[in-house]
């Protein structure tokens, strides 16, 4: 295994681990698609205490997939994209893996078909 590799394992699982919750998972998503959001915000459409939202943007700032910044009386999150980059690129490896492993499948499925109608016509 590349060591390159091997040293964003921990960093892909810290972004699964805290994505892995659903209401973490839902302020991401609303982050990327609405912008910038303050805590008050973020936490409104869920039923759960104001110390549990801030739990939860703990996890997901220690996952560094979000920074969060203190605007006058306001504390307002922001979606790091650059921590998507890990998973981006684990996907990517996993995508080429499967495509080849795939690829060797049929062409050995083509062989196996190519002997078996071979040993049919002798």
């Amino acid at each position: 295994m590349n060591l390159q590799h091997s040293s964003n394992v921990g960093a892909v699982a810290d972004v699964f681990a805290a994505l892995s919750d659903p209401h973490r998972l839902a302020i991401v998503e609303r982050l990327i698609a609405e912008g910038d959001k303050t805590v008050g915000e973020l936490s409104a459409p869920f039923e759960i205490s104001g110390p549990a939202i801030s739990r939860h943007l703990a996890v997901l700032e220690t996952a560094g997939l979000i920074e969060r910044r203190v605007n006058r009386q306001w504390r307002v999150c922001r979606v790091r994209r650059d921590a998507f980059t890990v998973v981006e690129d684990w996907v990517e490896r996993q995508r080429r893996f499967w495509n080849a492993a795939i690829d060797r499948l049929e062409q050995h499925l083509e062989r196996q078909s190519d002997k078996d109608s071979q040993g049919g016509e002798e």
